[in-house]
């Protein structure tokens, strides 16, 4: 089990994070303020064998299915958008695709990923949007990275993300998406409801994965 040192919340802070369910390989803690589950840090992997298993995605900017699942955040957020709009797309992975999607629509994208566009100069300006699919599920530190990426939404703007939800534990016992040895920060809805009021924000749910955080108008 992880040292007390490791039991504050890496999304809100809390102290005091209790034992939620352990498998084989690691241990999952859950917070009691913002109820994120998340693996303790000394067990989570090293940098190369987390891009060792990154580099198996074979993800094709070409594969219909790939952009039908994307898709299931871009077309509400592309509803949501003023034509010409500037985006971020944040963890874009070894083959952006949602950034391509977003440009056939008109829209100008920049590009984000800490081991395939390692290029931080982006994440010194502002965006009237920033995606982030299949992402903060592999954030160490969610709280310092998730304030990052709201602070470069323009008033008026939105943060959209896709992450698969927790539900409850006898679920999560059986929850394949915490198999992944690379997914170290599980969601719920009561994890939104709690950034969303921090944040002031407006909050939207379109279908079981996809989050839609409106930023207020100054």
């Amino acid at each position: 089990m992880a040292e007390d040192v490791e039991l504050s919340c890496p999304l809100c802070g809390a102290p005091g994070a209790q034992h939620y369910f352990r498998d084989r390989r690691r241990d999952y803690c859950q917070c009691p303020r913002c109820q994120l589950v998340f693996v303790p840090a000394g067990q989570h992997l090293p940098p190369a064998e987390e891009k060792a298993h990154y580099d198996l995605h074979q993800n094709d900017p070409s594969d219909s299915g790939y952009r039908q699942f994307l898709s299931r955040l871009g077309d509400p957020l592309l509803a949501r958008l003023t034509p010409g709009a500037c985006g971020l797309d944040f963890g874009a992975g070894p083959g952006p695709t949602l950034s391509r999607m977003l440009e056939e629509a008109g829209h100008r994208m920049a590009i984000y990923d800490l081991y395939y566009a390692p290029d931080t100069a982006v994440l010194a300006r502002r965006y009237h949007f920033v995606t982030a699919t299949e992402v903060v599920e592999h954030l160490g530190q969610p709280g310092a990275v998730l304030a990052q990426l709201w602070s470069l939404v323009e008033p008026g703007g939105w943060l959209g993300l896709m992450t698969k939800l927790v539900r409850d534990r006898d679920a999560f016992e059986h929850w394949h998406y915490k198999n992944d040895p690379t997914h170290i920060s599980f969601f719920s809805r009561a994890t939104f409801d709690y950034l969303s009021e921090s944040w002031g924000a407006r909050l939207e749910y379109q279908h079981a994965d996809v989050i839609l955080l409106g930023k207020p108008v100054a």
